[in-house]
Order: structure tokens, then C-alpha cells, then sequence
């Protein structure tokens, strides 16, 4: 039997906390599969809420901005080369992190870097009962959206779930103009307590032996010595590359698709007139 399958759409709850309601989107969507009583389904486009973005699902697809993206990108490949001596050692961009603390659920960390893993694999699910091992690391990027989650719900879940260090790059307005700032937690007996910054106002990240400061209104990191790390433009260069190599990929997958969607169809017209003249003919 053929499949037939459609994409539907359906508007957001409404979400009071949102900078945008005329944007159903603004966070994100899911895709459900709903089957039908015939054998076929539809998949569902499903807006995602303030609180799916808390605690997402796999497949999830959240949305960013390019800044957020390059922020990620740049973080990332600093410090992955930075525990690139540990084999035990993984840096995680957007992978869904189940705890094994019950009152806390999942979450989808902007990076979670870990020490201790015993073998590397293909997470879309941290499970951290399963892994043996825990985050030693969460860094969160705000966006307008999402930051009150990130200063307040994440705040107190990734303590309860027993994450050492929290850190916070804010985007907040100065001035009325945007800015950026760093809020860092350290766990203790007592809970969180707030991560005493250097002289420049640097943050240390001990997992990664690094700093995380913030110049001319941009995250940058340093080694111990204070040298920066990473070649800023570079990384930035590359990561629009990468983004335009994805957007052609995207439009190459679309036409994929569609060429299929033409196909079936056509499958389907010809297995329907096949039928139609095999009943024609036991009919004679």
C-alpha cells in the first residue's frame, strides 16, 4: 500500500511572555505524525511553546539567529581543542540531556561539555544514568525569547540536577543598546552561588582551563596566560560558509522531495488504472 503524506500547520497556544504574537513560529516547531484510519498519516507542523523550548523533545527544531549561531560555533571549537588531550572529554552543541535526578526533565543545553564519558557516540539523548556521568559544564546563550528561562528555570534545574558550573552569556540593552554580559554559578552544599569574575571580568571555566570574557561586545576566550583563543574572523567566516552550504543542501533536499511526492503520485495513478483494467478484463 502507498503512503501519502502531507505537512499541516496549526497556530501556537498563546503565550502571554512572547515578544512576538503575531509569530506562531517564534520558538520553534515539531513535526507529529498523525495516521489516518485509511493507512495513511499526515505530519503536523506543531508551534513550539516557551516551555517545550525548556524542555524540548528529540527532533525538536528551535530557532536561532545568526549571532546566537556564531557565538555556539566559536565556543565550540575552542573548547574542544582546548580538551582535545582527553579522550573522555565531549563538547555537545544543542543535544538533549535526560538526567537521572526524577523531579527534573530533559533539556537542550546550548553546550554541555563533559569529562568522563567512556565511549563516544551519536547522542540525540544525553542520558546521564545510562552515561555514568554528568555535565561538568553548561553555557547558555540568551536570546529577547528565551532568556527569563535561562536566568531563572535553568537556573534552578541545572542545580538541582547537580550540573558544577553554569554559565550565562546574557544578551541584555545598555544604553538602548544591546550589549552582552556574563553571569556565571558555581554549585556548593547551599546551591548556586554566583561565580566571582577576575579583574577584567572574566569568567573561569575550570573544566576547559579557560577564560570567557568579553570584548568590544563580543565572547572571547583566553588561556591561562590571558592569550585569546581562537581566530574570531575565522570562525566567523567559516561558519557562514557552512550555513550557506547548508541552505543549498536544504534546497536540494526540497527538490529531492518533491520529485518523490511527483513520483508516488504517478506510481499511485498508474497501480490505480492497472486495477481498473484487470477488473475491466475479468469483467469480460
Amino acid at each position: 500500500m502507498m503512503t501519502t503524506v502531507e505537512v499541516l500547520t496549526r497556530p501556537a497556544l498563546d503565550d502571554s511572555t512572547s515578544t512576538d504574537q503575531s509569530d506562531p513560529y517564534r520558538y520553534g516547531w515539531r513535526y507529529v505524525r498523525q495516521d489516518r484510519d485509511d493507512g495513511t498519516y499526515v505530519t503536523e507542523q506543531i508551534p513550539l511553546t516557551l516551555e517545550d523550548v525548556l524542555h524540548p523533545e528529540e527532533g525538536d527544531q528551535v530557532t536561532h539567529n545568526v549571532a546566537h549561531q556564531r557565538r555556539i560555533h566559536y565556543l565550540c571549537s575552542v573548547l574542544k581543542a582546548r580538551l582535545a588531550h582527553d579522550p573522555s572529554a565531549v563538547v555537545l552543541d544543542d543535544v538533549r540531556v535526560a538526567w537521572d535526578t526524577p523531579e527534573v526533565r530533559p533539556h537542550g543545553p546550548d553546550i554541555a561539555v563533559i569529562i568522563g564519558v567512556r565511549e563516544r557516540k551519536n547522542w540525540s539523548t544525553f542520558d546521564v544514568a545510562k552515561e555514568g556521568v554528568r555535565p561538568a559544564l553548561i553555557i547558555e546563550l540568551t536570546s529577547p525569547e528565551t532568556a527569563s528561562i535561562d536566568r531563572s528555570n535553568k537556573l534552578e534545574e541545572y542545580d538541582i540536577a547537580g550540573v558544577p558550573l553554569y554559565v550565562i552569556v546574557d544578551g541584555v540593552t545598555s544604553r538602548k543598546q544591546p550589549a552582552l554580559r556574563l553571569l556565571g554559578y558555581t554549585q556548593t552544599p547551599n546551591g548556586y552561588q554566583v561565580l566571582a569574575p577576575n579583574e577584567q571580568g572574566w569568567l573561569w571555566l575550570a573544566p576547559a582551563r579557560t577564560w570567557l570574557g568579553i570584548t568590544q561586545n563580543e565572547i572571547v576566550c583566553y588561556d591561562e596566560a590571558g592569550q585569546p583563543l581562537g581566530d574570531y574572523l575565522e570562525l566567523a567566516v567559516a561558519l557562514e560558509a557552512e550555513m550557506e552550504a547548508r541552505a543549498a543542501l536544504a534546497i536540494a533536499l526540497k527538490a529531492e522531495t518533491e520529485a518523490r511526492a511527483v513520483a508516488e503520485a504517478r506510481i499511485q495513478e498508474l497501480e490505480a488504472e492497472v486495477r481498473r483494467l484487470r477488473t475491466r478484463d475479468e469483467g469480460a
